[in-house]
């Protein structure tokens, strides 16, 4: 059982159902890699295992019967910290709500749990997710499995931390301005940001309409299986997209074939590292190899990062701005620095940035009139040193900002965009490709990075013999 743990969630799942191996015994089995992996990566930090043990040999029992839960039958997997499940805390790496006991599994959790999945623990996550890296004081770091020494990104980074290193084939990630797809890009795994509403999130997020929430998986096929349970409806969210039923796993072989692609390397304006660039470079050129029309042309936009960063800092302080004076004492210095901020917006200034969001929005609306992708690199630069905030050379007044172009433009606009593995640093460090469609095309994106995903070569995953 060396490699099982890193087969397809969905190869897993048909294992269990053809009780070619037992729920309980793959469980154990990813267990036994948690303690030998976790205490160098610190990627699972709760823990549920008396139910997940007793859920497990329910599986097992119920196949025994001829009872199928679902898809993911079975199959054992994490959850961001940040997700309810409960009767367990949701402290989101704060010492502010260390005690904080769910009293229900959120809505997309609960998705996951009616179609066969057993959550055994929680993944880390940045203080109150409003960092791109993965460390708290409750919890302490997160590192890259392919090197401990670096970060593995955030919010959703023990999650993604956690799929590479083997502990699951599964996690849910949320998204308020690259918290899927950064983490992804730093640990070589998927992550799919699905259109803003497509997946009901409920409780809502403190970012509000910037914040999506998505699958991340070591294959496409697995994120698309997850993305057809879990954009089912939730009528809980009034801002969730009306529900039309989709397989989002027909139509991944298609390919690309004809698509008119457009690759641009630095949106115009950002900084990229020259081994990110050169990586993403040659990944678009499979796409013409592909079939694929690509051109290389920016999408023509100005940089909305103070924009974005309007939109975001409100946000924070919307979350925390109203905490009693000895509470808000206890934040961490850069986040108190955040919601400070973010309390003194002018109105005026807000408005501004929401016209500019909109007017961005529209933008891309009009740009994917001529193309139907668009491919950049997800991230600026290889996965940097743990407990800093920027690499050098990317630092700033924007925190992470500096060195995360890519991701949040996409938050402003609402559309699906996923990071993608497409190859290797000189130090061995994952380099993720961004691929953006137009609004709603979830399946184009899913589509388009299944043929990508098909001319890479075999990864050995750290740890894995």
């Amino acid at each position: 059982m060396t490699d099982v743990a890193y087969l397809p969630a969905h190869e897993l799942a048909r294992m269990i159902r053809d009780r070619k191996i037992g729920s309980l015994e793959l469980l154990e089995h990813l267990l036994a890699r948690v303690e030998r992996h976790n205490p160098s990566i610190n990627a699972v930090v709760t823990f549920d295992l008396e139910r997940a043990r007793a859920r497990a040999l329910d599986a097992d029992a119920a196949l025994g019967r001829g009872e199928l839960w679902g898809p993911f039958h079975g199959l054992p997997m994490t959850v961001k910290e940040a997700f309810d499940v409960a009767g367990l805390v949701t402290s989101w790496g704060s010492p502010l709500f260390k005690d904080n006991v769910a009293r229900e599994t959120q809505g997309v959790v609960g998705k996951l749990v009616d179609a066969g999945a057993i959550v055994y623990g929680k993944t880390n996550v940045p203080v109150r997710l409003t960092d791109w890296q993965t460390f708290n004081p409750l919890f302490g770091t997160t590192n890259n499995p392919y090197d401990t020494a670096r970060a593995p990104g955030g919010s959703s980074g023990g999650a993604a931390a956690a799929l590479a290193a083997g502990m699951g084939a599964l996690a849910i990630g949320s998204d308020g301005g690259g918290s899927i797809r950064i983490p992804c890009g730093f640990t070589g795994v998927f992550g799919i940001k699905a259109q803003f509403g497509r997946v009901p999130a409920w409780p809502p997020s403190a970012m509000g309409t910037l914040s999506h929430v998505g699958p991340m998986a070591r294959s496409v096929a697995d994120a698309a299986l997850m993305l057809t349970v879990t954009s089912e409806p939730d009528p809980r969210d009034w801002a969730s997209v009306e529900y039309v039923k989709h397989d989002y796993s027909a139509g991944l072989d298609r390919g690309v074939k004809g698509l008119r692609v457009a690759f641009s390397p630095d949106l115009g304006y950002a900084k990229v590292h020259p081994e990110v660039a050169a990586v993403v470079a040659r990944a678009a050129q499979a796409f013409e190899d592909l079939g694929a029309y690509v051109e290389q042309v920016d999408p023509g936009f100005a940089d909305p990062t103070e924009d974005f960063r309007t939109l975001w800092w409100a946000g924070a302080a919307g979350a925390m701005g109203d905490l009693p004076p000895a509470r808000k004492a206890l934040l961490e210095p850069p986040l108190a620095e955040l919601v400070e901020e973010g309390l003194h917006l002018p109105a005026v200034r807000l408005q501004k940035a929401m016209n500019a969001r909109f007017a961005l929005g529209t933008h891309m609306r009009l740009f994917h009139q001529n193309y139907d992708l668009l491919l950049t690199p997800a991230l600026a630069v290889p996965a940097f040193d743990v407990g800093i905030l920027a690499p050098e050379g990317w630092e700033g007044p924007g925190y992470w900002l500096n060195w995360t172009p890519f991701s949040y433009p996409f938050n402003m606009t609402q559309q699906p965009a996923c990071s993608v593995p497409c190859g290797f640093t000189d130090d061995k460090l994952p380099v993720g490709l961004q691929i953006v469609a137009d609004t709603y095309r979830e399946d184009l994106v899913l589509r388009a990075a299944a043929a990508f995903e098909a001319t890479q070569p075999a990864v050995k995953w750290p740890g894995q013999a």
